[in-house]
């Protein structure tokens, strides 16, 4: 196919090479659906984790943030190995993580192992930072966007697919049904939800293997004549010869593969430390929107409304859906309406429906009345509750730590959707409609717009450290979010916790919208034009 292209004979080539570049970009795009399925798979389960291995919040939040923390080490590294193997190999070796942690987790006999096989999986977190350079390299200036946002919306997919799962499971586990019980799935559901991923795991491995290297690093790295065949076999034959052009241009007069030490004096010594302000900007304001801290412990965050475990797991599939409707349209729209106005639509839209949940929290009361004692007569001790009916607790805090003092950390633990359901008032409606509306407009911005700038805002000879640094501050941010949401919810409560991010969000629109310039349209090449320019 390539020597047909490069001799001139293209009379099949643009239907061809159009096909196979898009199957690469899905095909690699799968890693966030991996992603998505391995982040919220977790949050069907945390409750039966924690009762199983009778953990407490810190403990918690090292279970479900283990992958973010196990990131970081893979980040350190992951950019150096990305420039010297190439894109492909390494989302390879990514895949196999994926695998043998979703292996590992799903029978893991402890705590301790459980936090060890989740951290082997956040090692393949670095998926996303190196999609977003390979979807970045091999795309056209025209599609980019949508290309990368695709890797987003697969996160989403991913997610919405994990909620499904967790639900069904639960569903399938309080069946009563005899092979449910025989299988371990009633009193090991969370195995089975981990469990999951590994079949999605292992067909993204096997797909990886048919797809082709990105023609920019290939040159880059002084593989000339593997560069035009690639380059050949992804684009039809006029597109291909731009990019080499550009590929070209760009590489003019310029070493290939900078060692990583040239790499990091040219982002902070010349105008490139311009776009690296600006993509650590946008990847300081991601993660801490608040979004893991959900999206994680989405079962969690709907019982502090006091709906019930069932319902808290039903409205966490509504949030999955409402992400994938969402992405969906930011990938429509972000090639229209650029990336600066997806932010400012967005963020103002999500720290607005925060401060609706802080304000519904912060009117809330709690009080059990001793019919709720009957109604929870068969969960917890009643006869300890007896001193606590008709006391009234202003904030979630106050009730909680009542609840242990009754009943001692582990029953209070294991019954506190219960407990909040029973004692709680508050405008469930607002809380409900805010969290939703939270989830919709950080997928129409932030979410998407993240690893868009990522991929555009670096030129490829310092794209692979620049890239994986920016998404170790993401993923250090992610880490800090869910390590700490437990304790943050025990210790400050919903109304502050929810107040706390709405801060953090509106801080970053003001920042942003004063930085972040407008990339639509424009090729790398341009883009980096403008820093020097500016």
């Amino acid at each position: 196919m390539a020597s047909s292209a490069l001799s001139g004979d293209t009379s099949h080539q643009p239907q061809t090479s159009r096909s196979r570049a898009i199957a690469s970009a899905i095909i690699v795009t799968i890693g966030g659906f991996i992603f998505g399925l391995d982040a919220a798979l977790i949050s069907g389960g945390i409750g039966q984790i924690s009762e199983q291995f009778r953990l407490s919040d810190l403990q918690l939040g090292a279970v479900v943030g283990a992958p973010g923390f196990g990131v970081l080490f893979a980040l350190v590294i992951t950019g150096a190995i990305c420039d010297r193997i190439g894109r492909r190999k390494t989302l390879i070796l990514i895949a196999a993580l994926y695998l043998v942690s979703a292996i590992t987790s799903a029978i893991a006999p402890s705590f301790e192992t459980l936090v060890l096989a989740r951290g082997l999986g956040g090692l393949a977190f670095t998926s996303l930072s190196v999609a977003s350079i390979y979807i970045g390299e091999v795309a056209p200036a025209r599609t980019r966007g949508r290309l990368v946002a695709l890797n987003q919306l697969n996160i989403v997919i991913g997610l919405s697919v994990a909620f499904f799962i967790s639900y069904g499971l639960f569903n399938l586990a309080n069946s009563g049904a005899e092979w449910v019980e025989r299988y371990g799935i009633a009193d090991q559901t969370w195995r089975w939800m981990l469990g999951a991923e590994i079949i999605p795991a292992l067909i993204w491995l096997v797909g990886l293997l048919y797809v082709g290297e990105s023609p920019r690093w290939l040159y880059r790295t002084g593989k000339v004549d593997e560069a035009e065949a690639e380059a050949a076999r992804l684009y039809p034959p006029g597109t291909a010869a731009e990019i080499m052009a550009e590929v070209r241009a760009d590489a003019e007069g310029e070493e290939a593969g900078f060692p990583i030490g040239k790499v990091i004096k040219l982002l902070f010594g010349t105008h490139l430390r311009k776009a690296l302000f600006v993509a650590l900007l946008v990847a300081l304001v991601q993660p801490l929107t608040g979004i893991n801290a959900i999206l994680f412990y989405a079962p969690l965050v709907f019982e502090q409304v006091g709906i019930g475990e069932d319902a808290a797991l039903a409205q966490a599939v509504i949030v999955g859906l409402v992400s994938v409707v969402f992405t969906a349209i930011a990938l429509v729209l972000v090639d229209r309406l650029g990336r600066r106005f997806l932010i400012k639509v967005g963020l103002t839209a999500a720290g607005l429906s925060l401060l609706l949940c802080w304000w519904a929290f912060s009117q809330a009361t709690y009080v059990l009345q001793a019919g709720d004692l009957a109604i929870l007569a068969d969960t917890v001790d009643i006869q300890a509750l007896g001193p606590l009916v008709g006391q009234p607790f202003a904030d979630d805090v106050a009730f909680k730590s009542a609840m242990v003092d009754a009943l001692g950390f582990d029953a209070a633990r294991a019954r506190e959707g219960e407990l909040i359901a029973a004692a709680i008032t508050v405008n469930s409606t607002a809380i409900l409609f805010g969290i939703v509306a939270f989830i919709a407009a950080y997928n129409f911005s932030i979410g998407p717009v993240l690893w868009i700038a990522l991929s555009e805002l670096f030129p490829t000879r310092v794209r692979g450290v620049a890239v994986t640094g920016c998404a170790f501050v993401v993923s250090l941010m992610s880490y800090f979010v869910q390590q700490f949401f437990p304790w943050q919810l025990a210790n400050w409560g919903a109304a502050t916790v929810f107040l706390f991010y709405a801060s953090i969000i509106f801080t970053g629109l003001i920042l942003l919208f004063w930085k972040l310039p407008e990339t639509k349209g424009k090729t790398i090449e341009e883009i980096e034009a403008e820093f020097r320019a500016a």
